[in-house]
């Protein structure tokens, strides 16, 4: 019985699944937190690798291993491959206007979107890079490679010194703002203009099934970023759009051709089997319902229960949840706000009622995007940590429009890690029985979103 292991090194910690390479079913997993903030230092990755493997049993028996990892974040390292400074997240945004400055550079978001599928904004390493560039200029010169957070962490398993041996894959290399997923080629004049001239390595594009290196007895999959990931461990098909309810909030959709989005709004994302996923990601999700319960001191399961007893629209109480910012629409410095607070609607269940609307509606323009771009959108898979939720499983599908189908709680990002590292050893793509789901169902409620696109322009900005 081959065993292989998937890695989901997300932003709050690092998830292993250790599976039977045949059938698909779970032999052991770990798990260990990782750091809190928008800029770590990636030892700490390392170290949080070591323990998830450890409590997963460690990988004596097992034959081949993947990394799936948080996208764009930015990992410099020097020409002796030590980290350069602390990598920034994709959730950091002090390169908004870095950003913004790129898009103006090259002619706006048609130039952008025509060249490598993507508009870039704060998330994006080749903003991060132009950040780097002009706020600290010294780190940008000894700034010999760039890579993003699992190849990194490929690269540490494998042993590897040279900075040559580098290795992402389609997924991860899509959302930096420098690859374009539609011709499968590197633009290094993006880098360079990121980084106002500076050319520093950055790594080879691996096949989807390739065999990257070994750790010990362990062969490396390529890994993937976290969204394609989840895509293929879900086993999400044409017609599947997957929402992901975590740090962020993702609607990706799998597709045969690229997306080109002027706007920015849907990045031409590439998957983790030779095809395109196109994504929108929104930067507020399952916290808009933790600052929820946080505010009415209840717990999360509290909160949902409130959310049910309450009318569909909260009588007109809506939350646009830019808690933190947001990144679609992009809108890096807004603040969260809230329309039709009123004697009726100043109550516990209408603000938790809100809450998960707001939250909702948000990735709902995400699917409305997707399908502006082509996509087909049957059925909703409807996954993280925030899609435990009672409330939000049963009032998505009146808000989306769609039914929804909840696959039982697991790791999907580990466990696209795993599937992948299963085709790296057999050479054929696995076609693992898919676990235990539940479809619902609802009444589509269209006032729900008019009421909250009505107040959306008035936020902050």
């Amino acid at each position: 019985m081959p065993l292989v292991a998937g890695v989901d090194s997300s932003t709050q910690a690092c998830k292993v699944v250790v599976r039977d390479a045949d059938t698909g079913e779970l032999v052991r997993q770990g798990r260990a937190a990782h750091p809190a903030g928008t800029e770590v230092d990636p030892a700490a990755w390392e170290a949080a690798l070591t323990d998830a493997l450890a409590q997963a049993g460690g990988l004596a028996d097992v034959s081949a291993l993947s990394v799936g990892g948080q996208q764009h974040g930015m990992v410099c390292l020097d020409d002796g491959g030590e980290v350069v400074r602390p990598a920034l997240l994709w959730n950091d945004t002090r390169s908004a206007d870095a950003a913004a400055a790129l898009v103006d550079e090259l002619g706006g978001g048609q130039a952008w979107a025509d060249v490598v599928g993507v508009v870039p904004v704060a998330s994006f390493t080749g903003a991060k890079l132009r950040w780097l560039a002009d706020a600290e200029p010294g780190n940008a010169d000894r700034t010999a490679a760039v890579c993003l957070p699992h190849d990194w962490l490929t690269w540490q398993l494998s042993g590897a010194v040279g900075l040559d041996s580098l290795v992402t894959d389609r997924s991860d290399a899509s959302g930096t703002a420098y690859w374009s997923a539609r011709t499968g080629e590197y633009r290094r004049d993006l880098l360079e203009l990121a980084l106002r001239g500076r050319s520093p390595r950055v790594p080879r594009v691996a096949g989807p099934a390739e065999r990257v290196g070994m750790h010990g007895d362990v062969l490396l999959g390529p890994g993937a970023g976290d969204n394609a990931a989840a895509a293929l461990g879900l086993g999400a098909g044409p017609g599947d759009v997957v929402v992901s309810i975590g740090t962020s909030g993702v609607a990706t959709a799998v597709s045969d051709v690229p997306a080109c989005d002027p706007s920015g709004a849907v990045a031409g994302f590439a998957d983790a089997t030779g095809r395109h996923l196109p994504l929108v990601c929104t930067l507020n999700a399952a916290r808009v319902l933790d600052a929820a319960a946080a505010m009415l001191r209840v717990s999360l399961d509290e909160l949902a229960e409130l959310a049910l007893s309450a009318p569909a629209g909260a009588g007109g109480l809506v939350l646009v949840p830019y808690l933190e910012g947001e990144r679609t629409p992009d809108l890096p410095r807004a603040t969260g706000s809230v329309h039709g607070l009123t004697l009726a609607t100043s109550t516990p269940a209408h603000w938790a009622r809100a809450a998960v609307e707001g939250l909702l509606c948000g990735l709902a323009d995400g699917i409305d995007a997707l399908v502006a771009q082509g996509a087909a959108v049957d059925r909703v898979l409807l996954v993280g940590g925030g899609a435990r939720s009672r409330a939000v499983q049963q009032i998505a599908p009146a808000v989306l429009g769609r039914p929804v189908v909840v696959p039982e709680p697991g790791e999907a990002v580990a466990d696209g890690a795993a599937r992948q590292a299963a085709w790296v050893l057999t050479g054929d793509l696995p076609t693992w029985a898919a676990g235990g789901s539940r479809t619902v169902e609802a009444a589509p409620t269209p006032a729900v979103r008019e009421r909250y696109a009505e107040v959306q322009d008035r936020t902050d900005r």
